[in-house]
């Protein structure tokens, strides 16, 4: 259990919470609107959708003035809404509307890096003597080639492209400037103190306007070690420019400017706060942030789990197991458990795969089972949770045998182009390229929403191009059908989704807060964990990570006093109650013990 000093089982709104995750280019486009995109509108015309199915906080990802290089997280004004989503008018309409519903907006902040098309940047590039020249990282070449070429100032590479550096060449100053991941994304220079007070002053705006707080863009970069130093060399032959993540990962003043934004402006409200944190498994390090007296951020994106296949590149492969996945479980739940910290719970987001394809088998045979016992696990983990837009409905990745034209991520893209490059001559090299992007591309979790089995699933009106390619399988896959179904015998993903959501909340003093065992850890394809309240109620988790019938022997003494649902019926299982239980292929259980 938690030590008797902590905070850790206190309630708080934001730990309760449900947070749904809205993707806006692809949620909702309303009536009338021939752009094929999603609008502000458009989610809130599903505000009672989100608040049948259990949700408190809808965090939508940027939709702040943005040319769009990377789906907004380019953000050109970060007071203005972009004319692809609506207005100012729109967003205040939709905060008044959730809290009709007795919900909250929470707002995507992106402030390592603006566009290039900001304000402040366009001074900044305009003259090296200009006044805003230092609220950006500029450095001189290198070197410069016999043929006039530039040398960047260092060897890193572009995240979302390796095969670029993370410097752009501008011609008029002749100075570089860093863009970790994009040109088009220049990287804020955390050092200028204007610079933070400018942020804070964008914080303190949306608060006012209605906010409950923030999920913060890889805040974790904000600080990048003086000197910029070369990177080791970790990637193959062909690979000019490095990973340079160990000089500005948690870089040296990371948590002086989270402390000072805490004071100036997070204190001041209450808020909830998630900080995207890539790269960072270090618990010292996490629980700097996240312990209840950091004085800085409720929780942090942990990616552990979604990393688990990452070698050292996002887009590679590795091999993992379901006792990796395991462990990476076990370790946060117990690490926030004994040190006072908070986890955030999530195995989906607009960055990764989709869950059901990624951890399970997304099959026609399988796929609502995989489904379920990941709805079914997320449930009953310890933190706040979040769920993905579609997660609730089990959607799966795009099929292989989509053309590559219709990815529109600028990382598949970019990755894409480093593949035809390097292995022109080489098929088999490429065929492995195009695998990587059917199992891990960004795409996979931002086709359209699929609504209703018409016409562009009904994210669109009909006659209307989507921006983004529906899934084909949206006749069989979509919220019109799940919430619909009246199964005698099964629940759809939708409606076990809805039920988790109200068990995880009717037992919060367990499922939230309550203390966490693994059991049979060394399992290698059963997790299976209790759960514990304070209150004393006990609940046992047995989860099959396998597309195997197999029998799970239960640990001497632990007896289920009832078993209270699983994914394979809508009633309550009949199962043993001790010893073993024989358990079928991605099959999952909940129990309440003695």
């Amino acid at each position: 259990m938690a030590p008797i000093e902590s905070s850790y089982s206190t309630p708080k709104w934001w730990k309760e919470a449900v947070v749904y995750q809205i993707y806006p280019a692809s949620f909702q486009c309303q009536p009338g609107i021939k752009s094929g995109w999603g609008t502000v509108k458009g989610i809130t015309s599903r505000l009672d959708y989100l608040k049948s199915l259990g949700v408190d906080v809808v965090w939508s990802s940027p939709i702040l003035k943005s040319p769009q290089a990377d789906m907004g997280y380019d953000i050109a004004d970060y007071k203005q809404i972009d004319e692809h989503y609506g207005t100012l008018e729109d967003v205040d309409e939709l905060i008044a509307e959730l809290k009709k519903r007795d919900m909250k907006l929470m707002m995507d902040l992106v402030v390592n890096h603006t566009s290039n098309e900001h304000p402040w940047f366009l001074e900044s590039r305009a003259a090296v003597d200009n006044p805003k020249r230092d609220w950006y990282i500029w450095k001189k070449p290198k070197s410069v080639s016999p043929e006039g070429v530039p040398e960047p100032p260092n060897n890193w590479a572009q995240i979302l492209g390796e095969a670029n550096s993370a410097w752009t060449y501008d011609d008029k100053t002749g100075e570089f400037y860093l863009s970790l991941f994009t040109p088009e994304q220049p990287d804020l220079n955390w050092e200028n103190p204007e610079v933070r007070a400018a942020v804070w002053d964008a914080m303190h705006f949306w608060m006012a306007r209605g906010a409950c707080g923030f999920r913060m863009d890889v805040i974790n970069l904000i600080s990048k070690v003086p000197g910029y130093p070369d990177a080791d060399i970790v990637l193959g032959p062909g690979h000019r420019y490095q990973p340079g993540v160990k000089y500005f990962v948690n870089g040296p003043k990371l948590h002086d400017y989270l402390q000072e934004m805490y004071h100036e402006v997070l204190s001041k409200y209450d808020t909830i706060t998630v900080g995207e944190m890539p790269g960072v498994s270090d618990e010292r390090e996490v629980l700097r942030s996240v312990s209840a007296d950091s004085g800085e951020l409720r929780m942090i994106f942990i990616f552990d789990l979604v990393d688990i296949d990452k070698p050292n590149v996002r887009m590679a492969l590795k091999p993992w197991d379901v006792k990796e996945m395991k462990s990476i479980i076990s370790r946060w739940q117990r690490i926030m458990i004994e040190n006072d910290g908070w986890n955030s719970v999530f195995i989906e987001n607009h960055d990764n795969p989709r869950s059901v394809s990624r951890y399970t088998d997304d099959s026609d045979e399988w796929r609502e089972k995989g489904a379920k016992l990941l709805a079914l696990m997320q449930t009953t983990l310890g933190g706040t949770l979040f769920v993905y837009q579609g997660e609730e409905i089990g959607m799966r990745n795009a099929p292989t045998n989509w053309d590559i034209s219709e990815f529109k991520d600028i990382e598949t893209i970019n990755y894409w182009k480093k593949c035809e490059q390097l292995y022109a001559n080489d098929k088999e090299k490429l065929a492995y390229g195009r695998k990587i992007i059917d199992m891990k591309a960004r795409d996979h979790a931002r086709t359209p929403m699929q609504w209703t089995a018409g016409e562009n699933a009904g994210f669109c009106d009909p006659g209307t191009k989507p921006w983004m390619r529906v899934m084909d399988d949206n006749q069989t896959v979509n919220v019109e059908a799940q919430v619909k179904a009246d199964d005698a015998n099964e629940d759809s993903v939708w409606r076990f989704w809805q039920g988790a959501l109200k068990r995880r909340k009717d037992h919060a003093d367990a499922f939230v807060y309550g203390d966490y065992q693994e059991l049979s850890p060394d399992h290698p394809e059963v997790f299976a964990y209790v759960r514990t309240g304070s209150n004393g109620d006990r609940w046992l988790l047995t989860l099959n990570f396998s597309k195997r019938e197999l029998e799970w022997t239960m640990p001497q003494g632990l007896k289920v006093e009832s078993w209270v649902c699983g994914n394979y019926t809508k009633d309550a299982p009949n199962k043993p109650k001790q010893t073993s239980v024989l358990l079928r292929p991605w099959e999952g259980l909940l129990g309440k013990c003695e």
